[in-house]
């Protein structure tokens, strides 16, 4: 695997310096901003790792890489048909309509994809996207409005010949035309992992995607007007594959679930491993880099992905399983400790069952899903990094998990007396049986009030409450309870925010 790229590894590491030059800013001008998105279908990253990839693993280096799962289920198959479209709209398959390779169901007049939504906003602009997976075009989840469509067929011809017509055409573009915002498509390395599998021949398929993406980024630095330019650069993939069978498009391994984002440009810090990146985030990213403004209407699932929300769970250091089996030792995915100033009451808690789901505890989607797989858990789309989670179904799996009651508590928030609280929150209720989840309020300190109640499904939902606040209140708490729950569903919440209104 490795005599494939080892020719290019000197233009690689030229390449990558000249990627960091920013001669506008010795200049004193404002730069021009541009963006490449690669996207490598069906790339597991672990396997990069194994491979002679010198161009990913120096832009990995040199910037940001965040990995994520994708949905299943009753929400999408893990193919490229949802990957592909949640990666150009910035939305999920519930918002998109995208739920496998048929498109039946699309809904890209509301939600478009990047590049179309850079000509709504910005028609100077020139647009490019090159793909030989054809229905990237034909089902317009790169639509007709972008400036410069190139179409091959890797079904007809080859993946592996096509990715090489692909290349040779981004590199004359990218290098002689006045590109502001390009997508590039290959598809070879999801080809040969069906084909056969994720051994020898998956690797060097990534090998020789990894030397066309260095090309890719040579044609960029040797562009004419370059050193009046800034490049965002993103390397994204729509699914992974079983290892080693290879397939994807279930719940059966996370490995076929596992996507990445991979950028380097302006505000994408070195070496940076956020915790809480989603497949959504590529779109607000191109569109942030470019200074179009993301509006509250498009409602977008995706935020860019230099910007942390600053949620406090995320900062939690998580631990090994105790009770769990099926998950390996290195996966550090839970804590029973909330951040400061954060509590769980587990009094009405009995003493069994499963330790890690003893009342509510934080965790984060490998762990949580690993935990039991195929039951929704994968499906909390909106959730992100660590979160808080009541699972009644896990807790039971131990004798004395029978019944659960317990309230995760916010720290104390100042209000003000006579105005309106605004609460929002990400949830992911599923329910089953007599359970039942509550939002309560205190206000001082004084009696729970119950703002929400849930005893139907809520699922990968943003809540918004708003609640009078009453005279002489300074000070709020935010409570979760989760009770009347005996080897039932789950409620996970992520995201607390507690403003006035």
């Amino acid at each position: 695997m490795g005599t494939r790229t080892r020719t290019t590894a000197a233009l690689v590491a030229v390449v990558l310096t000249t990627l960091t030059v920013t001669g506008p800013a010795a200049q004193g001008a404002a730069p021009v901003r541009k963006v490449l998105v690669v996207g490598m279908d069906g790339v597991n990253w672990s396997k990069v790792g194994q491979a002679d990839a010198p161009t990913l693993n120096g832009l990995s280096a040199a910037g940001t890489l965040g990995a994520s799962l994708l949905y299943c289920g009753s929400v999408a198959a893990s193919l490229s048909g949802p990957g592909w479209s949640t990666v150009s709209t910035g939305v999920w398959p519930d918002r998109h309509g995208v739920r496998d390779n048929s498109f039946s169901g699309a809904r890209f007049g509301a939600y478009p994809d990047f590049l179309t939504r850079v000509e709504q906003v910005t028609p100077a602009r020139r647009t490019l996207s090159i793909v030989d997976w054809p229905a990237l075009h034909t089902q317009s989840v790169f639509g007709p409005a972008i400036d410069t469509r190139v179409t091959y067929d890797g079904d007809t011809g080859g993946y592996a010949a096509e990715d090489a017509k692909v290349t040779a055409d981004a590199v004359s573009q990218l290098r002689g035309s006045d590109v502001d915002a390009a997508f590039v498509y290959l598809g070879n390395t999801d080809a040969v992992a069906h084909a056969g599998g994720t051994g020898d021949a998956y690797g060097a398929a990534i090998e020789t995607q990894d030397a066309q993406l260095a090309q890719l980024l040579d044609a960029v630095a040797s562009r004419p007007t370059y050193a009046s330019e800034e490049w965002l650069i993103i390397v994204t993939t729509d699914h992974g594959h079983q290892v080693p069978s290879g397939g994807h498009g279930g719940c059966g391994t996370d490995d076929e679930r596992r996507t990445w984002i991979l950028a380097k440009g302006t505000g994408h810090a070195a070496g940076a491993r956020p915790v809480d990146t989603r497949l959504v985030d590529v779109a607000p990213t191109v569109l942030t880099h470019l200074g179009i403004a993301v509006q509250p209407s498009w409602n977008l699932d995706g935020r860019p992905l230099a910007v942390r929300a600053g949620e406090p769970f995320d900062a939690l250091t998580l631990r090994p399983r105790v009770d769990e089996t099926g998950i390996p030792d290195s996966v550090r995915g839970w804590t029973p400790t909330g951040p400061a100033g954060w509590s769980v009451d587990r009094s009405a808690v009995p003493s069994g069952g499963v330790t890690e789901w003893r009342g509510w505890s934080f965790t984060n989607e490998e762990f949580w899903t690993r935990a039991q797989s195929d039951q929704e858990r994968e499906n909390g789309l909106r959730l992100r990094g660590v979160f808080a989670v009541a699972d009644s179904d896990e807790f039971d799996d131990l004798p004395g998990g029978s019944t659960f009651d317990s309230t995760l508590v916010s720290p104390t928030c100042p209000v003000t007396a006579g105005g309106s609280l605004s609460i929002r929150y990400v949830t992911h209720y599923v329910q089953e049986g007599g359970q039942t989840g509550d939002v309560l309020v205190s206000f001082n300190g004084r009696r729970d009030q119950v703002v929400k109640r849930y005893t139907t499904d809520a699922r990968a939902r943003v809540e918004s409450l708003t609640v009078p606040v009453p005279a002489n209140a300074t000070s709020v708490r935010v409570k979760f309870r989760y009770y009347n729950a005996s080897n039932n569903w789950f409620w996970a919440v992520d995201d607390l925010r507690v403003t006035m209104a």
